[in-house]
């Protein structure tokens, strides 16, 4: 990483002489407190394979099956049952942390559980509510908290996708210090919010795992489905709504994970870095409508509709209680300016997913795919001031198809780019909040 802030103006250059091989991708538990930087080759082609290894061993160690304490067992493998429960679900939801009145969270008290939800609850069970990557509104989105249109995505079946984030301990201890789970605790902090710096030693050992905050998305599936997904049997609660009017509601649903984005705040990442992977069913990439190299069956994009405009946010009224005649039709964007980014994805993908299919060959981890690691090429240090405010990030843009949906492209200040976006967010005071948007879910 030491040699990342020479390269800040390499972004948009040719492709540099073949580098070397970057470190290999390890079934670990150990989460990685930073990239392993190995290229000796001064350029963007050299050095994101290194950050893309670094996106697939955090997914690996992420999604490690727990021990009874939440932590990765050293003792069980990834995927040897097919699917797991995983280490990341066992971090803190948002809701929990961020509590009515501003009261004081711990990081094992109990679960925030809506009245309509309690006769169904069973101890260890996920609420989930969230229609949309807003935090503020975490219902129907109605007013965006982050500096871009979107909306709810709706899958073939008509069903609203759910939303979850989560955050590291390391994370929860510092807002906990800091007393930023309150309005009243942000009002006299005393700026600027600096969450933990993840380190690792000079054999790219985790010395310091970083706060780490997750962002999950999920669809509905039948249990014919869950052999490819990696799924949990959660409460899916819609509170009441006047408009449009709906009572609030509560079911038990089986659902599967679609999109998993990552931000780790690391040594020589002073702007975080950003791992985003997604389902391969999800849907196509705009290059295989074109040449109509299709699967037969998406869970966002329906091959057969010739008619169907991509990437379209729903019509109003937005109702996830109800089946919706609208399903989401998207298309994944390229964003990339320089073919390193999709080269390297693929060709880290497929070497995690030879991995995983040699712990067990019905791995449902092997149906996940990197779509790319954000990383700053200007990073300063995390102790100290930034190389500059956004880090010159590589790639330019980056954006999960269920997360960000409906920003994708190349537009400055307008299409998915993870830096750029976090470094817009505040506390509820106009304080800088270090690239989350967490903290505006104080009460």
């Amino acid at each position: 990483m030491r040699k990342l802030i020479i390269i800040a103006a390499l972004a948009g250059l040719a492709a540099a002489p073949p580098p070397t091989p970057p470190p290999p991708i390890v079934l670990s538990t150990m989460i990685p407190g930073d990239a392993n930087v190995t290229a000796t080759t001064v350029s963007i082609d050299a050095f994101q394979p290194d950050f893309d290894v670094y996106s697939w061993n955090t997914f690996i160690a992420l999604n490690w099956p727990p021990g009874a304490d939440g932590n990765a067992d050293p003792k069980k493998k990834i995927g040897q049952n097919g699917d797991n429960e995983t280490v990341w679900e066992h971090y803190r939801d948002v809701a929990d942390i961020f509590l009515p009145g501003g009261a004081k969270p711990t990081w094992n008290g109990p679960t925030q559980i809506p009245d309509a939800c309690k006769s169904l609850y069973k101890p260890g069970m996920h609420v989930m509510s969230q229609v949309g990557k807003n935090l503020l509104t975490p219902t129907v989105v109605s007013a965006m908290s982050e500096p871009f249109n979107s909306g709810p995505l709706i899958d073939q079946n008509g069903v609203y996708t759910r939303f979850e984030i989560l955050v590291n301990k390391t994370m929860f201890d510092y807002i906990l210090t800091n007393s930023l789970y309150s309005k009243a605790g942000q009002k006299v902090f005393t700026p600027p919010v600096r969450f933990t710096c993840g380190t690792i030693d000079g054999s790219g050992k985790t010395l310091v795992e970083g706060a780490i905050m997750v962002k999950s998305s999920w669809k509905v599936i039948a249990p014919s489905e869950t052999s490819r997904f990696h799924s949990e049997n959660v409460l899916v609660y819609s509170p009441a709504s006047q408009n449009p009017k709906y009572p609030a509601q509560c079911t038990m649903k089986t659902v599967g994970l679609v999109g998993l984005h990552v931000g780790h705040k690391t040594q020589h990442a002073s702007q975080w870095l950003w791992s985003t992977f997604e389902h391969v069913d999800n849907v196509p990439a705009d290059a295989a409508v074109k040449s109509g190299n299709l699967k037969a069956k998406y869970s966002y994009y329906n091959p057969k509709c010739k008619d169907c405009k991509p990437n379209q946010v729903p019509p109003r009224p937005w109702d996830p209680t109800k089946v919706s005649s609208f399903h989401s039709q998207i298309v994944r964007m390229n964003q990339f300016n320089l073919p390193i980014y999709a080269q390297s994805a693929a060709a880290r993908n497929a070497d995690a997913h030879k991995l995983l299919l040699g712990v067990n060959p019905k791995s449902v981890w092997a149906n996940y795919q990197l779509i790319s690691t954000m990383w700053p090429t200007n990073p300063g240090n995390c102790a100290a001031a930034p190389g500059d405010p956004l880090g010159t990030p590589a790639p330019t843009f980056l954006a999960n198809t269920t997360l960000e949906t409906y920003i994708q492209g190349t537009t400055p200040n307008v299409s998915s780019q993870c830096i750029e976006c976090h470094n817009n967010a505040t506390m509820t005071t106009p304080v800088a909040s270090d690239f989350t948007y967490v903290l505006q879910r104080a009460q």
